[in-house]
């Protein structure tokens, strides 16, 4: 059976939210509908969002580095999500593995949320029904597109190409062979539920800077002349001056 699926590189991804800010595009203005963001500038803004970035550091003070983590609905092949929804409305399509909510039945009871154990449902505040990432079925079917074009939005508009799209069931796709060559794993497999989506693992790097490195000759931000340098001291020393 196909499976088609996302596999995002941890490594390249730089946390620039094109993926996140092409998908509430394109699927607002698709079939998923009206992606609504309600008092974005006020004290308690609400919004729906298929994709997000998650960003923080890993490692210890000073041999620290960014991690940037994007995370949508991951398109489970055992999706727990589907046997909780009491009218039918969260359902995997048999044809391409891709998980729906149709929202024709949906009833915003919130129980394939809270059966979720990735978070990556949301509820759409002002319809009162359930929404989460579609992979773009939309787009990938729509023959009218180029080929090149029949991917989801945010595989597209990805700068570093840190997202890959394809059937993870084709051991010959790319998805697979990035899979099976550079270590690509689940999220939380632990839960059982088989995400179909996958990531590359970051690769860290040491450090490289070398004292001499950090000496600036030429300081722009210079006060009375002053300029700050390397005296082999720890980095939270005072300066010399």
């Amino acid at each position: 059976m196909t499976q088609l699926a996302l596999v995002i590189d941890l490594n390249v991804c730089v946390g620039c939210h094109a993926c996140v800010t092409s998908c509430k595009q394109w699927n607002t203005s698709g079939s998923a509908g009206p992606l609504v963001d309600e008092n974005p500038y006020g004290a308690d803004p609400t919004g729906t969002f298929f994709n997000r970035v998650m960003s923080f550091e890993v490692g210890e003070y000073p041999a620290t580095q960014t991690v940037h983590f994007p995370k949508s609905c991951l398109h489970c092949e055992e999706p727990p999500c589907v046997p909780v929804c009491p009218t039918g409305a969260s359902y995997k399509r048999p044809e391409d593995g891709i998980v729906l909510v149709d929202h024709d039945k949906c009833i915003g009871c919130n129980y394939c949320s809270w059966a979720c154990p990735y978070g990556v449902r949301e509820l759409d505040e002002q319809r009162k029904v359930m929404t989460k990432c579609t992979l773009c079925v939309d787009r990938i079917h729509d023959a009218a597109l180029p080929p090149a074009e029949r991917r989801p939005a945010c595989v597209i508009s990805c700068p570093t190409s840190a997202r890959l799209f394809g059937d993870v069931h084709d051991p010959d796709s790319e998805v697979s062979v990035a899979i099976r060559e550079r270590g690509g794993y689940p999220l939380m497999p632990e839960a059982g539920t088989k995400p179909a989506n996958h990531y590359l693992p970051r690769r860290l790097h040491g450090d490289t800077t070398r004292p001499e490195q950090l000496r600036r000759e030429q300081n722009p931000l210079h006060v009375d002349g002053r300029q700050p340098a390397y005296d082999g001291a720890p980095l939270d020393a005072d300066w010399e001056h």
